[in-house]
Formats: structure tokens, C-alpha cells, sequence
């Protein structure tokens, strides 16, 4: 990519000159900060039918109807206002005075920072747009997060974006990788966060929006994305607000009847607790990035199959940038004060012991594990084979340099670290790693280390590099 990057005045331009893309502004929120550039660009009323700014409740609610919740910043507002406008466009402008052109709504709805700067801001910011007259129209919508620390800097930055994303959508939608890469034109990385997007419609069938949202963490726009089961992304706010929240950790590669067996009985265990509220509990499959670069690079296809088979056994998926596991639970206390749950196998808690993950704390691993610990988190330990198959290893085994016994005790004495003792036996000699060379190498018996319907699945969508081919009857299956 050679080509300099356009400033917002010159793109606005550009929108501008193209005389067949014509449409709406509604913004609320930020003032009018997106459709000023299209203004002060010059040759605006080939481009603006109509901009607006509902800034009164009433008003709003009068044009775009009620918010039950009473909430104003949220993606069921961005859609009635992007649904009425586009409307309003189709039924007031007449196809046969403009034949040529592709109509779009373009509306936000954000808060800024508030007076005390306690709250920093965020927004929903979106787009319906055609890009063949007469086409079923697209849309993009994103949300954001702004860092700044004054509300003028928050406006020029949402202004800025607004023109990014109409831009992007006519010219370079059909490249929606570089339509993301384009959002930040102009705009300090540091300055705001994107951390959900999702296309639709005509012009892209062909985007997996876990895809998308998987992009958002590559090029550091945010550290942590959730998709649902359907493979939507979901607004991580929305999701883990005042929730109750149970992650477990791992490669899923494919997903074993160990992982299946630890969520179920850490999730047993889980809601013993009077501390949980079965009605207000989240559970999360969490895939690192660091686990999806494998040598140095993102394997898409592969991070597709694990999402696949997550998703269609009716898992929530997170993936983040947070290889240490204290920078996770401080994630998840940003949205929640309620308790937390972390299952994992010994050799990751072997791990949160080893010194070498907290070099870049000044407080090293006691400030880790203050970070971890000053929250109502419990960890969920599954045992693990020894290997000299003589029994079990569970919390007690860990070890740890002897400077570090004292605080294991004490989080142990108090039940801050719990073994997970119902296990399923049976099952502790599957590892994924060698289900995943079978399935590759095409040869037998990997199907019985996976639960039910997963090697239906691998075998339906040719996933993990399983080869359909014809072979004698499996007397697995």
C-alpha cells in the first residue's frame, strides 16, 4: 500500500464530487461532527439530502420512537435511526429524478467524556448505504471506545472517523480489511478503541465477521472482541456488564471431551456459590492471539475452524491479547464487580507461578497476583495425568520457588484455588494435539476424544485439514 493517506477534508471532497452517492446525516450526541467535513468540503449538496441532530429526548423519541431501557448510546438506537432515515430517503426522493444514484443513512450516537472525566465516553456508529442503485442496501456498524481526556478532542476524533466510515464504505468496500484499516486515517491509535464491527448485507455475503473481529485485535484496535454462537460479535460491555463471569481458557483444536468435562464441572462448581446468580452468568471459551499466531503469523482458516465448531456447539467465544492471566481478570473487572471463575488445567496454574511472566510489573508477581486476587475470583483447577500414570496431579502438586509458598498457602487455606475433584478419569489421556495430527494424517480413531457431534461437524466442513475421502467403515462412528 504506497498510496498516502487521505485527510478527512480530502476524502469528504471525494464523497462529494462523486455525484451518485447521496444521503442522510443524524447524529446525536458528538454535535455534527461527521457531516461539518462534508459541509466545509465544499460541492455538499450533491452528497447531503438531509442532516440532522435530535438532540432533545422528546424530539428523539418522537422520530425514532422510545428506548424501553431508557439508554440512548446503544446499538438498538443506531438501527432505528439508520432504518428511519434510510426510509425517509426512499420514500421522498423519486428513482426517476435519480436514477444514478446510491442512497445512505449515516447516523452515531455517542457520549463524550463526562464533566468529572469519571467516564471516558463511547459510541455506536454506522452506515446503511447501496452501491448499485435499486441494490438491497449494506451496513456497517461499529462501536467505540474514546480514551481522550476532553470532550472537543472526543468530537473532532468521532467527526473524523464518521468521514472514514463513509468513505470506506464506497471505496473500499470490497476490500473490508483495508475498509477497517482506513477507520483509523487520521486518528491517533491511542485515541479510541474500536471493539466491535459487523457487516451485512449484499455486498458481504462472503465476510465472516469473527473474521472481522479477529482483525481488530491483529492491528490493535482493541485487546479483547466476543462473538455469540451465531457468529455475531457482541458488544463486550453489554455481554459482562454486572455479570457473573466463567472463562476457561485453551486452544480448542479441536475442542476434546476434556474441555467439555472441565466447563461442566467447574461450572458445577461454579454455581455452588451464593455469591453466583445462575440468571446473570456468562461463560466464555477464551483463545489467546499469541495461540493463534502460529510461527509469528494468523493462520485464518484455522481460527475459523475453532470458531466453527465453538459456535455450533452453542459456545460464546473470546478472544483476546492477554497472555498473562492477571491482565484478563482485570479485563473482566472493568465490567463487573461480581464474582469470577477461571478453569484451568495444573500446568496453566503451574504457570501463573513462574516469575518470568511479571518482569514488565514493578511489583513483579506479588502486584500480579494483587491484580488478580483484590477481586472476587476463584480458580477452578482440573487435574492432570502424572506421567508415570500413577494417579492425579492436582493444586497441591504445583511447585513454585519457595518465596512464592506463602501466598500460594494462603489463597489455597482460603479457597481462593479449588480442585475440580468430580472429574472424569476415563477421559484424562486425550490430548488435543494428537487428535489434531490424526484427523490431518487421516488416520483412525480420533473421532471417540471429542464430544458429541464435533467430528460430525470436522467431517461436514472438511475442518482442521480432514481430507473427505472415501474410506472402509469407521467402527468408531
Amino acid at each position: 500500500m504506497g498510496d498516502m493517506i487521505l485527510s478527512a477534508a480530502q476524502k469528504a471532497l471525494r464523497v462529494n464530487l462523486n455525484a451518485n452517492i447521496y444521503g442522510s446525516f443524524a447524529e446525536i450526541g458528538a454535535g455534527q461532527e461527521t457531516v461539518r467535513h462534508f459541509f466545509r468540503a465544499g460541492g455538499a449538496s450533491g452528497t447531503i439530502a438531509k442532516a440532522m441532530s435530535a438532540y432533545d429526548k422528546d424530539f428523539s423519541d418522537a422520530i425514532y420512537g422510545f428506548e424501553t431501557d431508557g439508554r440512548y448510546v446503544t446499538e438498538s438506537r443506531l438501527r432505528k435511526m439508520l432504518g428511519h432515515e434510510y426510509k425517509l430517503l426512499e420514500d421522498r426522493l423519486s428513482r426517476e429524478k435519480h436514477p444514478s444514484k446510491c442512497y445512505f443513512a449515516f447516523a452515531n450516537t455517542v457520549a463524550t467524556i463526562n464533566f468529572a472525566k469519571t467516564f471516558k465516553g463511547h459510541g455506536w456508529i454506522g452506515i446503511r448505504f447501496q452501491t448499485m442503485p435499486g441494490q438491497a442496501p449494506n451496513e456497517v456498524l461499529i462501536h467505540v471506545r474514546l480514551h481522550e481526556n476532553d470532550a472537543k478532542h472526543q468530537q473532532e476524533t468521532i467527526g473524523t472517523l464518521g468521514v472514514n466510515l463513509i468513505y470506506g464504505v464506497n471505496f473500499l468496500h470490497k476490500d473490508p480489511k483495508e475498509l477497517l484499516k482506513s477507520l483509523y486515517d487520521g486518528i491517533d491509535r491511542s485515541a479510541i478503541e474500536i471493539d466491535l464491527v459487523n457487516f451485512s448485507g449484499p455486498d458481504f455475503e462472503k465476510v465472516d465477521n469473527r473474521l472481522m473481529s479477529l482483525q481488530l485485535i491483529k492491528n490493535g484496535y482493541t485487546d479483547a472482541v466476543i462473538f455469540g454462537p451465531e457468529g455475531k460479535n457482541l458488544l463486550p460491555a453489554e455481554l459482562l456488564y454486572k455479570k457473573n463471569i466463567l472463562a476457561m481458557r485453551g486452544s480448542f483444536r479441536p475442542v476434546t471431551k476434556v474441555n467439555m468435562d472441565m466447563i461442566k464441572k467447574g461450572y458445577e462448581k461454579f454455581i455452588e456459590s451464593k455469591r453466583v446468580d445462575k440468571e446473570k452468568l456468562v461463560v466464555l471459551f477464551e483463545i489467546t492471539l499469541n495461540n493463534l499466531l502460529s510461527d509469528g503469523d494468523l493462520d485464518e482458516q484455522d481460527f475459523i475452524d475453532r470458531a466453527e465448531i465453538l459456535c455450533s456447539i452453542g459456545q460464546t467465544v473470546l478472544i483476546s491479547n492477554y497472555q498473562e492471566y492477571y491482565k484478563l481478570v482485570d479485563y473482566f473487572s472493568g465490567y463487573t464487580k461480581k464474582r469470577m471463575g477461571l478453569i484451568m488445567g495444573i500446568p496453566s496454574l503451574q504457570e501463573i507461578f513462574e516469575e518470568k511472566y511479571y518482569r514488565d510489573l514493578n511489583g513483579g508477581i506479588l502486584e500480579a497476583f494483587g491484580k488478580i486476587f483484590s477481586k472476587d475470583l476463584v480458580i477452578y483447577a482440573y487435574p492432570f495425568r502424572k506421567d508415570n500414570g500413577q494417579g492425579v496431579t492436582t493444586i497441591k502438586d504445583v511447585e513454585m520457588h519457595p518465596r512464592f509458598r506463602p501466598v500460594f498457602d494462603y489463597l489455597f487455606h482460603n479457597r481462593r484455588m479449588r480442585d475440580i475433584e468430580n472429574f472424569d478419569p476415563h477421559i484424562l489421556n486425550i490430548w488435543s494435539r494428537e487428535i489434531l495430527s490424526k484427523i490431518r494424517n487421516g488416520e483412525e480413531g480420533w473421532e471417540e476424544g471429542l464430544p458429541t457431534y464435533v467430528d460430525t461437524i470436522i467431517k461436514e466442513k472438511g475442518l482442521f485439514g480432514f481430507a473427505q475421502e472415501p474410506t472402509e467403515a469407521n467402527p468408531a462412528l
